[in-house]
């Protein structure tokens, strides 16, 4: 939310600075995320001044150059030199001195006055056109000022620049009363007011409302009033479309508003003066003259202004004539009713309308305007006729119109106060302070919340309508505190705490342990949003997408769904960096992943149909490590990963040889394998499918990582931490070349040779694997490394080579493997 700070004076009585303003906010709950100052004229027309022409004369080296004397209010006239066709004697001009710097309409660069010669003849200054100071488009020569205009006057000052601030607030969606510059003054002015300083808010007037004649009567039909609770309205004719004034331009600009033309900017002005959207519909394109509020049929085709035609369902509500619809109430208008460059008659809306339904048709159609912002979370509901009034009179000011109607107000069940009873002994434990109960009526009264009984510290209550987010105890503790001051409660000299006793293994400090190992190996952690995009899911066989868990009111199209695994937000990740020339990457997420089980829900309402897992995530694309003078540039492979896998198992006590690696099958990668632990899958690893690589125009290869990490949190309860002496007595090696089919793996081999030599062998090691046309068909060569230990006695040969053929018949009998030379 932007509030401009001149703006907002227009309503508060008070000498704050912008600075200090913010500070208030942010104290007050209307956290401040940005002050920025907005200059009128860039540069501020520093160094540029009122000066008056004491004498022209032409220049003799030149047909179109003038030599004059200037007089800028410092005692001797400043010589300059001036090229243009309107200068003369006895001319008020406005004078850039030796020093200023302009910026001139439409240049990027900026242009610094300096002293010169120009022709011979010296130069101290410039006399300035309208685009050569930034404050208009003309250059058909120097601007001309009135006679009174006072040699030396600031430029600034004689054109009534001042520069401005923007506050921009991180609204929170129960602060909706504050989306306005009258609401940010209403809670200022009540923060004043409870610390006994001055400051008050002005409402506009509009006293001055009078219907000037009845020459356009609209007629009003609510069908739907539990959607359009209030329904306002008032025509305005003869109207002159043209630009708005300054002063509302710039005003439409620091909020984030482009102006287009005065009736539209009045309806925007008024939403962020008082937060009450307004729609103006061009009279004569209200067919039948009469407005209907109700619903079309499903598929009703709709043109918005936006050009797109949407259809509409039944229970989006619109504003239709008596022929047709024309707008998407509090949504979005449509193309054939709004205001165009030929309209004269306006028909203003104004109404309240029920924050669920437009909340739905919103999210339905994926519209999100300013006008749905508001009424999305509830506004005022006792503004309508006022807004109504408001721009009505600004339309007969800017815009030469008559008030050619009475206001239409449909309003069957008048908004009333909110009321309930509050326990200040309740609010004084939530606060975590005792607060004045003085203070507690002061700072009521200032937020217009009446003390309707008071009895034995308990409170009845009357909460305006437009403060819709306090309808109970907890959230008039609230507002107290925000305007008492959060840091006005002291932080206690004694802390209560209640021990809780975490599992073991604590998955959160695995999680630790596993990030800082990971970080240490050189891997970056990225964190991702859960939502992601449905069409990622579109045509999977791992993940499809009937199993995606769908948000009702997604905030867009692209954040439709939960995330069924972490790749496609790994993968968003690698084509920022690499689209920014940071294609050398290994990183690392932990997430929740989420998918929606049918069978669950025929199973039996007692079992959830949505499944929530805690996963792990890494990749790596482009080199393994950093280019460097003494060694060769290296590719990141589907080893590189798997190496830093490997290493977190062992870290958490899991050897990676005892797993059992599977090929995997699965559309999200080309090539992998699935690694399981006691029949469970521990992770699969493998290289990224090139059809999702070009989901996301990469063209190099990446290789991806996903693993539950509950699963290695149970494999890691089952691990003890052993500790034993160092053997005194030595290691032997031997080594074996074993000629096997080519399906045997060495996880195979491993297993059976711990299983065959249970006591003497310590480890086993492949060292060298070969295939090729020296082998018979369908057979590989592995050569083995065997590490054996006796921790009672030195081996000796005759035990060594007894070891050595158990595990040789063990292979040759379970594996098919046959001893090579």
């Amino acid at each position: 939310m932007n509030i401009s700070y001149n703006w907002l004076k227009r309503y508060l009585d008070t000498d704050l600075s912008a600075e200090q303003l913010a500070v208030i906010l942010t104290d007050i709950g209307l956290e401040v995320e940005g002050l920025e100052k907005i200059e009128g004229v860039r540069g501020g027309l520093e160094g540029v001044v009122v000066g008056e022409v004491l004498t022209c004369e032409d220049h003799p080296d030149s047909d179109h150059l003038h030599i004059t004397r200037v007089d800028v209010g410092e005692g001797e006239p400043l010589p300059i030199v001036c090229g243009a066709a309107n200068c003369r004697q006895g001319l008020k001009v406005l004078c850039a001195k030796v020093g200023a710097v302009l910026y001139p309409d439409g240049a990027e660069q900026e242009f610094r006055i300096k002293r010169s010669k120009i022709r011979g003849v010296e130069s101290l200054g410039m006399l300035c056109a309208e685009d050569e100071l930034g404050v208009g488009v003309s250059h058909d020569g120097i601007m001309e000022l009135p006679a009174d205009a006072v040699p030396g006057t600031p430029a600034r000052d004689f054109l009534g620049i001042e520069d401005d601030y923007l506050i921009v607030i991180g609204l929170t969606p129960n602060r909706i009363d504050a989306a306005s510059h009258i609401g940010v003054a209403r809670d200022v002015a009540a923060y004043l007011k409870s610390k006994g300083l001055p400051g008050g808010v002005r409402m506009p007037d509009v006293s001055a409302f009078t219907v000037d004649d009845h020459a356009l009567e609209i007629g009003v039909t609510v069908e739907c009033p539990e959607a359009a609770p209030r329904y306002a309205g008032v025509t305005v004719t003869g109207c002159r479309i043209g630009p708005s004034p300054e002063w509302m331009q710039r005003c439409l600009r620091a909020a984030g508003i482009h102006p287009k033309n005065n009736l539209v900017d009045i309806t925007n002005f008024v939403l962020f003066e008082l937060g009450q959207p307004l729609h103006a519909f061009d009279a004569r394109k209200i067919g039948g003259g009469r407005i209907v509020v109700r619903t079309c049929e499903q598929g009703t085709p709709f043109t918005t202004l936006d050009g797109v035609e949407r259809r509409l369902a039944a229970d989006d509500l619109m504003i239709c004539s008596a022929e047709r619809p024309m707008c998407i109430a509090g949504v979005f208008g449509g193309l054939d009713s709004g205001i165009s460059d030929t309209t004269t008659d306006v028909f203003i809306e104004s109404a309240y309308f029920n924050p669920v339904w437009v909340r739905k048709t919103a999210r339905r159609h994926a519209l999100n305007t300013d006008a749905s912002f508001r009424y999305e979370r509830g506004i005022d509901p006792n503004m309508q006729v006022y807004a109504l009034k408001r721009a009505a009179l600004l339309m007969k000011e800017l815009a030469g119109g008559r008030i050619s109607s009475e206001v239409i107000d449909l309003n069957p069940a008048p908004a009333k106060e909110f009321v309930f009873e509050a326990d200040l002994r309740h609010i004084d434990a939530l606060i975590g302070k005792p607060l004045p109960r003085d203070t507690v009526r002061t700072i009521l009264a200032a937020l217009e919340i009446r003390i309707l009984t008071e009895r034995d510290d308990v409170l009845t209550v009357a909460v305006p309508p437009y403060r819709v987010d306090v309808r109970r105890e907890a959230d008039l503790a609230e507002e107290l505190l925000r305007i008492y001051g959060y840091n006005n409660v002291e932080v206690p000299e004694r802390v209560h705490s209640i021990l809780s006793y975490a599992p073991k293994p604590d998955r959160d400090r695995l999680v630790n342990i596993a990030s800082d190992f990971l970080s240490a190996g050189g891997f970056t952690e990225i964190m991702s949003n859960s939502l992601t995009k449905a069409a990622y899911y579109e045509g999977l066989v791992s993940y499809p997408a009937d199993r995606c868990v769908r948000i009702l009111n997604p905030l867009s199209a692209d954040l439709g769904v939960m995330r069924q695994t972490l790749l496609f937000s790994m993968m968003e990740a690698v084509q920022l960096n690499v689209n920014r020339r940071n294609g050398d990457l290994k990183l690392y997420e932990f997430g929740n992943c989420y998918a929606y089980d049918a069978e669950k829900t025929d199973a039996g309402a007692a079992l959830a149909p949505y499944v929530e897992t805690y996963r792990l995530g890494m990749a790596v694309t482009g080199l393994a490590e950093p280019q460097s003078w003494n060694k060769r540039p290296v590719q990141a492979s589907f080893f590189t990963l798997r190496a830093a896998a490997e290493k977190l198992l062992r870290r958490f006590g899991t050897d990676p040889l005892a797993l059992d690696a599977e090929p995997l099958q699965s559309d999200l990668f080309g090539e992998g394998i699935s690694l399981r632990l006691n029949g469970r899958e521990l992770l699969q690893i493998g290289v990224v499918a090139p059809r999702i690589r070009r989901m996301f125009d990469l063209k190099q290869e990446v290789y991806f990582l996903e693993m539950p990490f509950d699963q290695l949190v149970r494999a890691t309860r089952k691990q003890r931490i052993a500790a034993e002496e160092p053997s005194r007595f030595p290691e032997v090696r031997r080594d074996l070349a074993l000629l096997v089919d080519r399906d045997v793996t060495f996880a195979a081999l491993r297993r059976i040779a711990f299983a065959a030599e249970k006591k003497l062998l310590r480890n086993v090691t492949l060292f060298d694997v070969y295939e090729g046309d020296k082998l018979p068909e369908g057979k590989k060569s592995y050569a083995l490394s065997f590490v054996l230990e006796d921790r009672t006695r030195t081996l000796d040969e005759r035990t060594i080579e007894r070891a050595m053929a158990n595990l040789t018949a063990r292979f040759e009998q379970q594996a098919g493997a046959q001893v090579r030379a």
